[in-house]
């Protein structure tokens, strides 16, 4: 079966939405986890500056870049081991259910920019 060039762009345009609305929760989550609902720290802490690699890639993934788009299949095994650690060690419930939300929106990210990256190396098929 193959693959039409506008199933490809849809597949794609699709992906894309999902990365940028996935990024986008997820630096949200950081900061307000960080800052305001579940501080280690009362008042906020420093740990807020984990968001600054996400921010650096947003430019990137705004402008359709493959290549940040597979760095940022990388970056993401980061912040899901965050998660999954203080999921499972934090003593706060806030705190639990924020590194859950970070675990979901980890694997959500790396879901959708696998299958912007991978609209990009679409197999060529051979004639008969």
């Amino acid at each position: 079966m193959r693959s039409s060039t506008p199933d490809i762009q849809s597949t794609r345009n699709k992906a894309y939405w999902a990365t940028v609305a996935s990024l986008l929760a997820l630096i949200a989550l950081c900061v307000a986890w960080e800052l305001f609902i579940a501080p280690i720290r009362p008042g906020g802490s420093w740990l807020v500056l984990k968001v600054l690699p996400l921010l650096l890639i947003v430019p990137g993934i705004f402008k359709q870049r493959v290549r940040t788009y597979q760095a940022t299949s990388l970056l993401v095994w980061l912040y899901f081991a965050e998660g999954a650690t203080r999921a499972s060690s934090d003593p706060a419930l806030a705190s639990q259910l924020m590194a859950g939300l970070e675990v979901f929106l980890t694997v959500a990210l790396f879901a959708s920019v696998s299958v912007f990256a991978r609209t990009y190396k679409v197999p060529k098929t051979k004639v008969a």
